[in-house]
């Protein structure tokens, strides 16, 4: 089923009178005549979706596909002669700094310069500075190259004191979503799973910075148990370039276009912001006939935990399965791209967005990107798509399943509540938190975790291609991460955002190079908060 045509007439009015406005601004917004460099201000952390803000005149940050848009339209535009990063904090995980990696990567392929100015460097963020051609910070700044740690929080010593009791329930032993309530540390099968994750992390980090700065991994290691670096000290071990004031960073950019500034002269150098030019230049598309079906991508953004009902926090069943459908009946709409970025959450919810997604896969094609993470209910979603891309060090898997409750009953005698009642039924007080689990209810509640893992493995092995019994090897609540998870055949390709959109375009059989817009979805309303409520609430899409 295609779009109507209001919806049609609607949607090419917007896209008419945004490329209107551009074309209006562009002239005035960027340099006459003259070749300017980027300025990508990056601050933690870069978003999965836009954000719009109550306050007027406040910059939001660029989310993720857009950093990422600007960046490859500015490989290919003669007018930009490099990119000027400004790093405060750690932008990105290393998932995510994967993607701004190698898109700045892309920038100095097409032989434009790229530098990266921040105050402080952690491992992270030097991870992506990597990626540039110089790397600059100040004196008083600090380079904390200290490797990385994965950690987990026990409350069971304080959920003791206060008379409270985790009745947990899980299946899988590496299923450690509930440990720090049952336990005092972690688990052999946790610390297991936890010591391949940081391996693995450990080595994109440590093979990105040795490639970046033309050191040895082994150079690259010893740093890293040295650090953290005073400035200088990183300048004479080659992990940055130079100590820098922010105000002296203008004069290098222009030496590196080859415009050295005399002495007492102003650095002859234009500087366009990322955000204005993603929004005049970056954004594929043009305007179109409004009864025409312009073929076009979908990109979803579901970030935050899966739940059942309605609402815009977290990925809510019911918004998300109304917007894949409405994808599913819009034939202008040749592809999908699912971008995830969740831990999981409802067994529910995530089947029944797995049903739209499959659905959705009947019709066209559907790629799932994976974010920083994408576990448990976050893969379950990802296997009704066609194919899955995953960082390196994106975290995913997690097959498996966990329940339980709270039992109150000593933390109710501490403090003089008393609860009483009558039942009917052999297991009427299952859920109530004046008690534990009796065995038979224990039973019983593994008996419906059992069939809901069962459930989960059939998903997997159906949309992966692989056998039940496959599927448990590498299930049983395992985290993986992207690197192994290929490998599990979990996953199938290496990747972000760009490259499962340039994915999903081949499956639809569209041309690599020709213009194509891209709708980004959930589209964030207007107005927020109690404005926002005020003027009716908007349905995603």
């Amino acid at each position: 089923m295609s779009a109507t045509p209001l919806q049609r007439l609607g949607r090419s009015a917007r896209e008419g009178a945004a490329l209107a406005l551009r074309r209006l601004v562009a002239p005035f917004a960027l340099p006459r005549g003259r070749p300017f460099w980027l300025r990508a201000r990056l601050a933690a952390p870069v978003p999965e979706a836009a954000r719009r803000s109550l306050v007027p005149g406040r910059a939001t940050p660029l989310p993720l596909l857009a950093v990422l848009e600007a960046l490859a339209a500015a490989a290919r535009d003669p007018r930009v002669e490099g990119v000027l990063v400004t790093l405060r904090g750690a932008p990105v995980s290393l998932a995510r700094g994967a993607a701004v990696r190698r898109a700045l990567a892309s920038v100095r392929a097409a032989g434009k310069p790229v530098v990266v100015w921040a105050e402080r460097l952690g491992s992270e963020s030097l991870y992506l500075a990597s990626a540039a051609t110089r790397v600059f910070v100040p004196e008083a700044g600090s380079v904390a190259l200290l490797g990385l740690r994965l950690e987990s929080f026990f409350v069971r010593d304080l959920l003791d004191r206060i008379g409270v009791r985790a009745d947990v329930v899980r299946v899988g032993e590496y299923k450690s979503a509930a440990e720090g309530l049952v336990r005092r540390g972690l688990s052999d099968a946790h610390r297991e799973q936890l010591e391949a994750l940081a391996e693995d992390l450990f080595a994109v980090l440590v093979e990105g910075i040795a490639e970046g700065r033309a050191l040895s991994p082994e150079r690259v290691r010893s740093l890293v148990d040295a650090g953290p670096h005073r400035p200088r000290a990183a300048c004479e071990a080659g992990l940055v370039d130079a100590c820098l004031f922010p105000d002296e960073v203008e004069a290098e950019l222009a030496r590196l276009a080859g415009r050295a500034p005399l002495p007492g002269a102003e650095p002859d150098v234009a500087l366009v912001e990322l955000a204005s030019y993603h929004a005049l230049r970056a954004r594929p598309g043009a305007l179109r006939a409004p009864f025409a079906a312009a073929p076009r991508l979908a990109y979803v953004v579901a970030a935050g935990a899966i739940r059942t009902g309605t609402g815009t926090a977290g990925v809510a069943s019911d918004p998300y399965r109304a917007l894949l459908r409405r994808l599913e009946r819009d034939d202008a709409v040749r592809g999908v791209v699912l971008r995830i970025d969740s831990p999981g959450g409802d067994a529910l919810a995530s089947d029944l967005l797995w049903r739209a997604v499959r659905r959705l896969a009947d019709a066209k094609p559907v790629v799932a990107s994976l974010g920083d993470v994408a576990a448990s209910g976050g893969y379950y979603v990802a296997a009704g798509a066609h194919a899955i891309h995953a960082e390196d060090a994106t975290l995913t898997g997690s097959i498996g399943v966990v329940g339980g409750k709270l039992d109150l009953e000593a933390l109710y005698q501490r403090v003089g509540v008393a609860q009483e009642g009558v039942e009917r039924g052999a297991r009427a007080g299952l859920l109530s938190p004046a008690r534990p689990l009796t065995p038979e209810e224990r039973s019983a509640v593994r008996g419906e975790l059992r069939a809901v893992y069962e459930l989960f493995l059939e998903r997997v092995a159906e949309g992966r291609g692989l056998s039940r019994d496959a599927v448990h090897a590498v299930a049983r609540g395992r985290v993986w991460s992207g690197r192994r998870a290929r490998d599990a055949r979990l996953v199938d390709a290496a990747g972000g955002p760009l490259e499962a959109l340039a994915d999903a375009r081949a499956r639809a059989g569209l041309p690599p190079d020709e213009p194509l817009p891209v709708d980004v979805l959930p589209r964030a309303p207007a107005l927020s908060g109690a404005a926002g409520w005020l003027l009716g609430r908007a349905a995603p899409g």
